[in-house]
């Protein structure tokens, strides 16, 4: 969602560069770090669960590599107070479909390895375990994002169980960060309240 989401963003010059680069700060970080925690905490438990998940695990590390160097390219473009235009906003959504092209890729590798693993080898106590230590550790670079786009996806419910982790002192900011996403998403997809 927020990588096509930039990808179009980026085409539209009427969006200002400081909501393209808030989206793309974002996503490079939210990916990263997605993958990261699959590489580093999600596999090996895989993999101690289910032995024969190995090689196809090491073949999605192989793709979250590939996405990192996608990564440093949309995270390397400039993008200036002009409003981005000519090649900055170019290269920025060339780059923006590059990472959507292989995010996109990578879950449909992904998910037929993924899902079945986890309902048939993981324990409820274990994914939640791995789940608080994801929201623990999720990177704060426009963090309002993650919540607009979860109250997009998600149902209420679905929502407040993803965010039951966060810290006691950011709830409050809950409604705040919902107005500033509501906003940005606004911007980014050019339309207005």
């Amino acid at each position: 969602m927020g990588t096509s989401l930039l990808a179009e963003a980026a085409a539209d010059p009427a969006v200002p560069p400081a909501a393209l680069a808030r989206l793309r700060d974002f996503l490079v970080a939210n990916v990263r770090h997605h993958h990261e925690t699959e590489d580093e905490e999600l596999w090996p438990l895989l993999t101690a669960a289910a032995p024969e998940a190995a090689s196809a695990l090491d073949a999605l590390s192989e793709e979250h590599r590939r996405l990192d160097k996608a990564l440093d390219a949309l995270a390397a473009v400039a993008l200036g107070d002009e409003g981005g235009a000519g090649d900055a906003r170019l290269a920025l959504r060339e780059a923006a479909v590059e990472v959507r092209d292989a995010v996109h890729g990578h879950l449909a590798a992904e998910e037929p390895v993924l899902l079945p693993a986890l309902r048939e080898r993981i324990t409820d106590a274990q994914w939640k375990d791995f789940s608080q230590r994801v929201i623990a550790t999720t990177p704060p670079v426009a963090g309002h994002l993650m919540i607009g786009f979860l109250d997009e996806v998600g149902t209420p419910a679905e929502v407040e169980t993803v965010l039951a982790g966060l810290p006691e002192p950011v709830r409050p900011l809950l409604d705040g960060m919902r107005t500033q996403a509501a906003d940005d998403l606004r911007t980014l997809r050019g339309t207005r309240p």
